[in-house]
């Protein structure tokens, strides 16, 4: 199965999940890009309330086009309890394209479903499989079983797919 794995990182903790994803899945790896800087403590508190705003941004353009892929992985960071503006937005420019999803994020908490959520109504698809993964546990690299059943469920819903 041919497959990629979209992200948005601020910080690197939600790159370094993709990355780890991307490699176990041998998927292509696409980082979106935001046009606005979301550096420092303004970039932050703009975040923060992009998000709560539900706003969109201008993203730079996407290398792959996902409809020519068989699963989307996505990947947000949480900001203020919500899907990132840059993921918000690759996700509503690009639903239509999405042949089948699969979720996660990195957030300080583990009680964000309402993200997932929020993600399947926009794609207008049930993800196969979803990861929540905390900054503490990046921060102590206490994740790699959670991350594991991900891979291993994606695994077995590819074969699904694949009739094997």
């Amino acid at each position: 199965m041919k497959g990629l794995v979209v992200f948005y990182s601020r910080s690197g903790n939600t790159r370094k999940i993709a990355q780890e994803i991307s490699t176990a899945l041998k998927f292509d790896l696409e980082e979106i890009l935001d046009t606005k800087s979301r550096k420092g403590i303004l970039g932050f508190l703009s975040a923060g309330n992009d998000a709560m705003q539900k706003r969109l941004t201008l993203l730079k353009e996407v290398k792959h086009d996902p409809s020519l892929y068989e699963l989307i992985v996505i990947g947000t960071p949480i900001w203020a309890g919500n899907i990132s503006a840059p993921i918000r937005t690759y996700l509503n420019i690009h639903k239509k394209n999405f042949p089948q999803v699969a979720f996660f994020y990195s957030g300080l908490s583990s009680d964000n479903s309402k993200v997932f959520k929020e993600m399947e109504e926009i794609c207008g698809k049930k993800p196969l499989s979803l990861l929540e993964v905390t900054s503490r546990e990046i921060k102590r690299n206490i994740y790699y079983e959670k991350m594991k059943k991900f891979i291993d469920d994606l695994s077995k819903e590819m074969k699904k797919v694949n009739g094997n």
